[in-house]
């Protein structure tokens, strides 16, 4: 399983774009919601956490109706804030528009999407199951795209809102047995990044993150199985969450957490 679930210009490794906003890692709270897919593990639950601590409205998206209702109420008891919980299963077809119908006919304002839900398999391409694979582009593509047609809308209208996409260093180069991961992280990062550049004059911030391998947080040890060793070690939850708010709170951009990342994006694009 690779991290994440979890450029058309420009060097991958510039920082995020500075602006008038302040540069303190304070992601204010809006009237409306943040909606993160893949909220019930890893990032997305990092995310959810680290958002309702900032007071800011959830909706959390993912297909486990155990976890999410769980992760609902620890946040609506710690934080006082709303908190609605879906549970929908990403990978399906239409499932972006399946989901953009749901939260319209609850009335529900996104005004923050963060795009997190991922998986990845390894293995020979033609040994894995084809419907396997198309669950992945599905849920790492498709429906990111259907969610962001959707939604960016309302945004542009307000002329306030942003996007935050969880793509992987992965999509930085093609990675053999693991084809159709690194291929739709390259969508990913490209889809975000051409956004970007289309977004900025509405005032709308759009961050791709790509994070390297991340640790297993201490609440999923249990599912993790056996890890090897990691060129360049490990990246903890929190620290690719506070970077890419911090890269939102700037007015979007590149996130690539990490030194030794950074360089090693540098060195395959260059």
């Amino acid at each position: 399983m690779y991290a994440g679930d979890s450029t058309a210009a420009g060097n991958p490794t510039q920082q995020p774009k500075a602006n008038s906003r302040s540069n303190k890692l304070k992601v204010e709270a809006s009237p409306g919601y943040a909606l993160v897919t893949g909220a019930s593990r890893g990032l997305g639950r990092c995310f959810a956490r680290t958002l309702a601590a900032r007071k800011q409205n959830l909706v959390l998206v993912a297909r486990s109706r155990e976890r999410l209702e769980a992760l609902a109420l620890e946040l609506r008891t710690a934080h006082g804030i709303e908190v609605e919980s879906i549970p929908f299963d990403l990978a399906r077809t239409g499932a972006g528009q399946g989901l953009a119908d749901d939260l319209t006919s609850r009335g529900l304002k996104i005004d923050l999407l963060i795009n997190n839900a991922g998986f990845g398999d390894q293995g020979r391409f033609l040994q894995l199951p084809l419907e396997r694979q198309l669950q992945a582009v599905n849920l790492q593509n498709a429906t990111v795209v259907e969610l962001t047609h959707r939604l960016l809308p309302e945004m542009i209208e307000q002329k306030q809102g942003g996007i935050i996409t969880i793509s992987s260093m992965a999509g930085f180069q093609p990675i053999p047995f693991a084809s159709v991961y690194s291929a739709t992280k390259a969508f990913l990062t490209t889809f975000s990044l051409a956004l970007e550049a289309e977004m900025s004059r509405f005032g709308i911030r759009v961050v791709t993150v790509c994070p390297g391998r991340l640790q297993v947080a201490p609440e999923d040890l249990e599912n993790s199985g056996e890890r090897k060793n990691f060129p360049g070690g490990e990246q903890t939850h929190e620290e690719v969450v506070s970077e890419a708010l911090r890269a939102f709170d700037r007015g979007g951009g590149l996130v690539i957490p990490g030194a030794i990342n950074k360089f090693a994006a540098f060195a395959e694009r260059s």
